[in-house]
């Protein structure tokens, strides 16, 4: 099956809007101003039915990411009501035509001072 072709940029803002990264901050510091990155959900290739996504945290201006704690961002993410994981999981699940998904998230890559990502794989039942 070709993901590229399903996965698309309007695809992956789909199943992460971007407003969800300001949902996130309002839900924890009850300012989303307070926020040092937007998170977007980005396609890297796969393995079969194995998919790799990247929760890619993206410095905000003014802010510094690197002075951040993204480092304990996985444990997080995967269990935050408002970026839930899971929900994102099986709406690729259903975007590629197939039941059900299981994930895992990976530790926090540092690509760059403004870039940070969190490996996101999705396993299609």
């Amino acid at each position: 099956m070709d993901y590229e072709a399903i996965f698309t940029q309007e695809k992956l803002e789909a199943l992460f809007p971007a407003e969800r990264t300001n949902d996130f901050f309002e839900a924890l510091f009850g300012d989303a101003e307070e926020g040092a990155y937007d998170i977007a959900l980005g396609y890297a290739g796969n393995r079969g039915d194995k998919l790799n996504f990247e929760l890619r945290l993206t410095q905000r201006p003014g802010k510094c990411l690197a002075c951040n704690l993204t480092y304990g961002l996985p444990q997080v993410f995967a269990r935050h009501p408002i970026i839930n994981v899971q929900g994102i999981a099986d709406a690729a699940a259903e975007a590629a035509g197939k039941g059900g998904a299981s994930w895992k998230l990976g530790a926090t890559q540092e690509m760059s001072n403004q870039l940070h990502v969190i490996p996101f794989m999705v396993e299609l039942g």
